[in-house]
């Protein structure tokens, strides 16, 4: 019942996207991006972004003015467009985090959609110009697991407060408590870092986007090198050297 849903979604979607409204939409934009001008109608512009390699430079150039007039006007349609562009990888996405809700399908469905929402609302193009799908994709990983693992601790925290609980947890909640707190502000500080590491040009946006999805967000090495194309052995190298970098920065403050 739930893929049903979805699939009606999908449909309805892919058929306002057609209307005169958001064919409009695209007109507008290809007045100011030569790139755009390619294209007939937002059913070409998605499935190019589908096809091929999500590291092509070519799929910048679409999202790249998309995001622009999206952060400057803020018109919900915009939201509606990236949906259909991002949609398989979301779909995927839910298969793939099926453990982080396995008894309510539909809500972890819907759950990465209002986070998918959440990150392209902050895309500064003028801040981050390239690679734009791997930074939505990694993004949604990451706030998506920082989103249960808050309700985790929210739900964690409320079972703490029944009285009738008190008295056992009093003899053993400190040191669960302090692990999950512990392990989430680790993990937001090494973001933090990787960030500070990225602006300064010490590790490169692709480099950031490397360590983000395997020691963050949990891919596997083998998995993020088939995901975005690359040959294996080249991405653990790189990993290597870009930890080496950040490594070898650190150890210099020190």
């Amino acid at each position: 019942m739930a893929s049903a849903s979805r699939d009606a979604d999908r449909e309805w979607l892919e058929r306002e996207v057609q209307t005169r409204e958001y064919q409009a939409l695209l007109r507008d934009l290809q007045g100011t991006d030569c790139f755009l001008q390619q294209f007939e109608s937002w059913s070409d512009v998605i499935a190019f972004m589908r096809a091929g390699s999500s590291r092509d430079p070519l799929k910048d150039e679409v999202l790249r003015p998309i995001f622009r007039v999206y952060r400057e006007g803020r018109d919900p349609r915009w939201r509606t467009v990236l949906l259909m562009i991002f949609w398989p990888g979301l779909v995927a996405r839910l298969g793939k985090e099926h453990h982080l809700d396995p008894d309510d399908p539909e809500e972890l469905w819907q759950t990465i959609a209002c986070v998918f929402i959440r990150v392209i609302d902050r895309i500064d193009v003028g801040r981050r110009p390239e690679r734009l799908v791997q930074k939505v994709v990694n993004d949604t990983i990451h706030d998506l697991r920082y989103e249960y693992r808050r309700r985790r601790n929210r739900a964690y925290r409320e079972d703490a407060a029944e009285p009738e609980r008190l008295e056992w947890l009093a003899g053993g909640i400190d040191g669960i408590s302090f692990e999950v707190l512990c392990r989430r502000e680790a993990v937001e500080q090494y973001v933090s870092k990787l960030r500070d590491h990225c602006d300064s040009g010490r590790i490169s946006s692709d480099d950031y986007d490397l360590l983000l999805a395997t020691r963050v967000n949990g891919m596997s090495l083998s998995e993020y090198a088939r995901a975005i194309g690359l040959n294996y052995e080249v991405a653990k190298k790189r990993r290597q050297r870009a930890e080496a970098a950040v490594r070898r920065h650190e150890e210099s403050l020190e």
